[in-house]
């Protein structure tokens, strides 16, 4: 391997990279000498490494032909998720930097200030195609976080095309007529007409491709511009003729829908096409941005007078006891943030819409309005290292330079910024190992689990995040079928993948909730099945088998961690607690800690009672929940009634009674209430009445008005929830759509995209636990914490054999927690407090079944994932034997299928007939080959089939005792 600078190489295609040439002859030296011995330049090695130590002019003939079909890796630190390792073909270049293209710096989030980037060399043939079919960069196009294309134009080459296709009336040879769309590139080339004109042009407009291959067109004139058609040159004809104004969104969108249309390789020559066409139109707009394009708006002064004017009337407030100190900063701040906007918006009234700044900025190459309205409005509020506002503003922008304070107070906020974003570099790492720890075992291992729940996903849940209720459904599988009210029409099949066709008839129905198979629900014991992981967002398709779900989970949420604001939020000093935001508060979700600034839960429905406030008291906050039942006494006319009608009765009142003092039988009252009478019936209506108080601090906000109804787990103060006490109150469905909508707020309000299904990964892993409640006739102990899975089986095993199950209530771990209690001891001990780990595993005699991906690096086998998953399959296929894991995992899937497909006792004679057991063998044997997708393997069948007829057939141990004892 080697390693050095990294420089641009615009004109490199989207495989490809430049490697110096003095680095590939180092690099590819041992390749390079064998082949110098087989043509001959050499006699032995020896002498062959002589030759390249001179460098020898033929080397260099040789190198070429060495690396012309041999990939290598590019890797630029750090690595924070999957795309920053990928492989190109070498083209070799001249000097001593790496050249690489430009649109895969994103994927590396590389830039050209002096990064390095190093090179590895694979070796092996398999090593060499992995590296072909899977690293190559044109198959990896698309974010494995979100599906949008992570190779879109950026920058110039946004910018070129931005200014290439937008439409200026008045520019030179506007209103001209073309007969085609060479005419038209013509004349531009030529001088004759500007590339911004509007014009008529008649084109060949592509209608669709027959089945033999013949393309179906129709002439048509169209109004466009020069531009444009040159743009549309570098367009696959499939997809239309694209006639608007090309920005960054525009740009992103067309390369989405051409690798869902037309796939990877078009798309590759696509992206080619438009940087080329960028990068040549950015250089020839001779787009610049001088000092004198920021117009300070006129208005700004007569603005500031104002606002001064109205912080003066509040400050006047305080000093006469009017308002409060938190009153007058509350307003002062208001007030300086709406003269910001006013000065914002009126600086923008004043930017040519034509100018460098505004093209720039909306075609979205580069800077937003925040930024300007910093260069050329006034810079308004900044924030102390604490994170609360300074009443302060900075009235200059930086057009116009600063004043001395003002560069005091805005240098206290940007060093905070820096501290912050060195410190945040190693959360954010530290957080990504901890998510990777906990899922690294999740693997698409199965087809489908079979379940037949899913999780809801509702429009109205989706805008709090705020998220596109449409994007949360695309690439997932209905777990209900999605049909439409009006018509009765199913839109789409139970099972069936949730695609962009279905997306439109969903939004044309209005439909706005919809059941999905998710990781949440997956019935698998082991990593999720295919169905409820749905689509692979990096390709497209259908998920693999064999796939690190896991860490693919992990590293989409991981990734972005850096970009998330590390404050916590100051309320800007107004009453009430802070609340976290950003990394500490994704931190604090999957740790499941008890979070900052904590809201207060109802745990019962009822109707709230507010008392008003006295100082600086707890306010005690009042849930009444009231359940009225009726008990009916139906009595004879023997019967001696003791109370009348509307009476008041207590608990245990004597209400009636009958017989004499030798037998006498009294009707007793359960309970308090009031008595109605009606013939010879008497009804106690009773009111059962819970109060439960908690008290609030007078400092926070009531979420509740007194007479408001509540229901059990609604929050009664502004504040985040405790994740765990919702578990408790409203169960695991609840607090799993709490924990992926809380992170996906986070996430969302940084503007970073990422789907669910990747935090829905970590959630179900710190759900997997129960601890026992009652043991039951199991031997399990009380309180002991044990995989869902596993407890439920052994229910399963006891219910079969007619004892009493035993209960369990669903625990929240946070990730450290949950890695920690894996049931992989080598996984766990890799993770964190390896020495506890070991001595605990030692003690209990643990065994490692080597299910997930650490244990197996650790061990140095091949990981079950991916080619390994499948180098594994094939092994043991040929062994005609399964590894242990395997096998297990074959057993429990057995076990499973026995118990989900019901008791094998057909008859329900609580005997286990021969036939009987014959047919659940047989049944057996078929699932497990079929889930293991080996259809062909008879012996395999074969051996499950026994296995399963012998368990069902077998005595239990004490009968076998019993008659042995008997015969002796």
């Amino acid at each position: 391997s080697g390693r050095s600078v990294i420089v641009v190489g615009p004109e490199l295609k989207l495989h490809q990279c430049g490697l110096p040439k003095k680095m590939a002859l180092e690099l590819f030296k041992p390749f390079v000498m064998r082949q110098l011995v087989e043509k001959g330049f050499a006699h032995n090695i020896k002498s062959a490494k002589r030759i390249v130590e001179r460098v020898r002019p033929e080397v260099w003939d040789v190198l070429e032909e060495v690396i012309s079909d041999h990939p290598v890796l590019l890797n630029r630190a750090p690595t924070l998720h999957r795309l920053g390792i990928q492989a190109f073909m070498p083209v070799l270049v001249e000097g001593s930097a790496i050249q690489i293209h430009p649109l895969v710096c994103f994927a590396f989030n590389a830039d050209f200030d002096g990064d390095q980037m190093a090179v590895h060399v694979p070796l092996s043939t398999a090593a060499q195609r992995e590296a072909k079919e899977l690293m190559l960069s044109t198959r990896n196009l698309l974010s494995a976080a979100d599906g949008s294309p992570v190779v879109s134009p950026t920058h110039d080459m946004v910018l070129g095309c931005y200014y290439l296709t937008v439409q200026v009336d008045g520019e030179k040879g506007a209103g001209r007529a073309f007969s085609s769309d060479d005419e038209v590139v013509m004349a531009a080339q030529l001088g004759q007409v500007h590339v911004q004109a509007p014009v008529k042009v008649e084109l060949d407009l592509y209608d669709g491709t027959d089945e033999d291959g013949t393309i179906r067109s129709h002439h048509e004139v169209v109004d466009t511009t020069a531009g444009r058609v040159i743009f549309n040159a570098v367009l696959p004809r499939e997809l239309g003729f694209a006639n608007r104004v090309m920005d960054r969104k525009a740009l992103k969108e067309i390369i989405a829908r051409c690798y869902r249309d037309l796939g990877p390789a078009a798309t590759a020559t696509l992206v080619d096409g438009i940087k080329g066409v960028g990068f040549r139109y950015a250089t020839a707009a001779g787009i610049t941005i001088g000092v004198e394009d920021l117009v300070v708006p006129k208005q700004k002064a007569k603005l500031l007078h104002d606002a001064e004017g109205r912080v003066a009337g509040i400050d006047r407030e305080f000093r006469r006891g009017f308002i409060t100190e938190d009153e007058r900063y509350t307003q002062t701040v208001e007030v300086w943030r709406e003269t910001t906007d006013e000065v914002t918006q009126s600086m923008l009234k004043g930017l040519d819409e034509r100018g460098s700044i505004m093209l720039i900025t909306n075609s979205g190459a580069r800077g937003s309005v925040t930024q300007i309205h910093q260069l050329a409005g006034m810079r308004g509020l900044m924030a102390d290292p604490s994170g609360r506002i300074i009443d302060l503003p900075i009235r200059s922008n930086l057009r116009e330079g600063m004043s001395v304070l003002e560069y005091f107070i805005s240098s206290h906020g940007a060093r905070k910024g820096l501290a912050d974003t060195a410190l945040r570099t190693a959360d954010s790492g530290y957080l990504t190992r901890r998510l990777v720890d906990v899922a690294q075992d999740v693997i698409t291992r199965e087809d489908d689990c079979g379940a037949d729940i899913g999780t809801w996903i509702t429009s109205e849940e989706s805008e709090q995040i705020p998220e596109p209720f449409l994007d949360r459904l695309i690439g997932r599988m209905a777990a209900l079928e999605i049909t439409d009210e009006k018509s009765g029409e199913v839109l789409v099949e139970r099972n069936a993948e949730i695609d962009e066709a279905a997306l439109l008839r969903i939004e044309a129905a209005g439909i706005d909730r919809v059941s999905v198979r998710s990781p949440l629900t997956c019935a698998a014991r082991h990593g999720v099945c295919r169905m409820c992981y749905g689509r692979n967002l990096a390709t497209g398709t259908l998920v693999d088998l064999g796939q690190a779900v896991g860490i693919i989970a992990a590293q989409s949420i991981g990734e972005p961690g850096t970009q998330l604001t590390m404050r916590t939020f100051h309320t800007g000093g107004v009453a009430g607690e802070d609340i976290t935001q950003g990394l500490p508060r994704v931190e604090e979700l999957f740790e499941a800690r008890i979070p900052k600034g904590q809201a207060t839960m109802t745990e019962i429905d009822g109707v709230v009672e507010v008392p008003p406030a006295t100082g600086d008291q707890p306010i005690l906050v009042r849930v009444t929940h009231t359940e009225a039942y009726d008990t009916t006494f139906k009595l004879t006319r023997q019967h001696e009634i003791l109370v009348a009608g509307g009476d008041e009765v207590t608990d245990g009142q004597l209400l009636a009674r009958i017989g004499d003092d030798d037998e006498l039988i009294e009707v007793k009252a359960p309970t308090g209430g009031r008595v109605t009478k009606k013939g010879n019936t008497l009804t106690l209506h009773t009111e059962e009445v819970d109060v439960r108080e908690y008290p609030v601090p007078h400092s926070a906000r009531l979420r509740v008005a007194d007479g408001d109804v509540v229901s059990a787990g609604d929050a009664l103060t502004e504040g985040s929830m405790n994740p765990k006490d919702l578990l408790q109150i409203k169960g695991v469905d609840t607090v799993q759509r709490f924990l992926v909508g809380e992170v996906q707020k986070v996430y969302r309000s940084q503007g970073v995209t990422i789907s669910d299904k990747h935090i829905e990964i970590i959630v179900r892993q710190m759900l997997r636990k129960v601890t026992v409640d009652n043991a039951g006739d199991t031997e399990l102990l009380p309180s002991e914490l044990i995989d869902r899975f596993e407890f439920e089986e052994t229910n399963n095993r006891i219910l079969a054999e007619g004892g009493e199950p035993a209960t369990a209530q669903t625990v929240l771990l946070g990730v450290t927690k949950a890695s920690l209690n894996t049931s992989s001891f080598l996984a766990a001990a890799s993770f964190q407090e390896t020495t506890r780990v070991l001595t605990e595993a030692a003690i209990n005699g643990a065994k490692d079944h080597l299910i997930g991906l650490k244990e197996n690096v650790i061990i140095g086998k091949l990981i079950p994932a991916g080619t390994g998953a499948e180098a594994r399959r094939l092994q043991a296929e040929r062994a005609g034997q399964l590894s242990p894991a395997d096998e297990e995992q074959q057993r429990e899937a057995a076990a499973a299928r026995a118990f989900l497909s019901g008791d094998p006792d057909a008859d329900g004679d609580g005997e286990i007939e021969p036939d009987e057991a014959e047919a659940a063998a047989v049944e057996a044997g078929d699932t497990i080959a079929d889930l293991m997708g080996a259809g062909d393997n008879p012996e395999m069948e074969a051996a499950v089939e026994e296995a399963v007829f012998d368990e069902l057939t077998e005595e239990p141990a004490e009968e076998k005792e019993k008659e042995a004892a008997a015969k002796k």
